[in-house]
């Protein structure tokens, strides 16, 4: 009798014993190396093989073999450099005076009453403004030439960058600061031991944005005034619909992206390694 008694227990517990699936990973998506890839292969198959049966008029849209050569002959004529060198420096010349200026206001504003209450004010009013509207504005001001274009590029990131800092000194634990002012921590040394750090991820992040940003300008601003660059380019191939030459200009302007893009998360693994 008690074995018996001692079997029904157990099969009471085995019963209630139940495996529950996990549900805490539903916010940690993994990356997958070939998922794009593989994507990314198939619709240039699937585009190379409606154009390769006729099924898409060339004229509105080039396979991508069409598209490659003409890539290969911009590369091999000169063409492609010489517009891409123009769109880099305006480029990396506006990016980092954005970008420096951005830093300096955003620190200011996140730290400073006076400067907050003045900066935001300014920055909510101005940010809106589409700065490519400035442009003929701009070239009132600075002339014809690549000073112009500069500034754009130089406006658009600034506000993106002074929002972006200033954003990333607010979400700094203001414990970290209230403990480092307790041990007696000059001023500079709190901003670049806890402020700097803790507020470095937003401003990183605001790096991706404010590439894409100088990108869009430099375009939009070489399609208006500027006989070299790729904006310049597009425009020009388009006006003669030569529509391999634009994608091929798209293209360029995709794979510049991508390649900041690197760029910046090789920065980020190297700043955040303590993340």
């Amino acid at each position: 009798m008690p074995d018996r008694a001692e079997k029904e227990t157990a099969q009471l517990g085995e019963a209630d014993v139940r495996k529950v699936a996990f549900r805490g990973a539903g916010f940690s998506p993994q990356t997958s190396r070939y998922a794009g890839l593989v994507a990314l292969a198939l619709v240039i198959g699937l585009w190379q093989l409606a154009g390769g049966l006729s099924l898409v008029n060339p004229i509105f849209l080039p396979t991508p073999l069409s598209i490659v050569r003409a890539m290969i002959e911009l590369a091999l004529s000169g063409a492609l450099w010489q517009h891409l060198s123009h769109s880099v420096v305006r480029i990396g010349a506006g990016w980092l005076v954005g970008t420096a200026a951005g830093i300096v206001v955003g620190f200011a504003i996140g730290l400073s009453t006076l400067a907050r209450g003045v900066g935001i004010t300014f920055i909510s009013a101005l940010f809106p403004i589409p700065k490519i509207a400035l442009l003929p504005l701009l070239i009132l001001w600075l002339g014809i030439g690549e000073e112009p274009k500069i500034a754009t590029i130089a406006l658009g990131v600034f506000f993106s960058t002074a929002i972006s800092v200033y954003s990333g000194v607010d979400a700094v634990p203001r414990n970290l600061i209230r403990m480092a002012q307790s041990f007696n921590v000059p001023f500079f040394s709190i901003v670049r031991r806890v402020i700097w750090p803790g507020a470095l991820p937003s401003i990183l992040a605001g790096f991706r944005i404010t590439a894409s940003i100088a990108l869009l300008l430099v375009v939009s601003a070489e399609m208006i005034g500027a006989e070299y660059g790729i904006g310049a380019f597009v425009l020009q191939a388009g006006n003669l619909m030569q529509t391999d030459q634009l994608l091929a200009g798209v293209v360029i302007l995709s794979l510049f992206g991508l390649a900041v893009g690197w760029l910046i998360n090789r920065l980020e693994a190297r700043l955040l390694h303590w993340r």
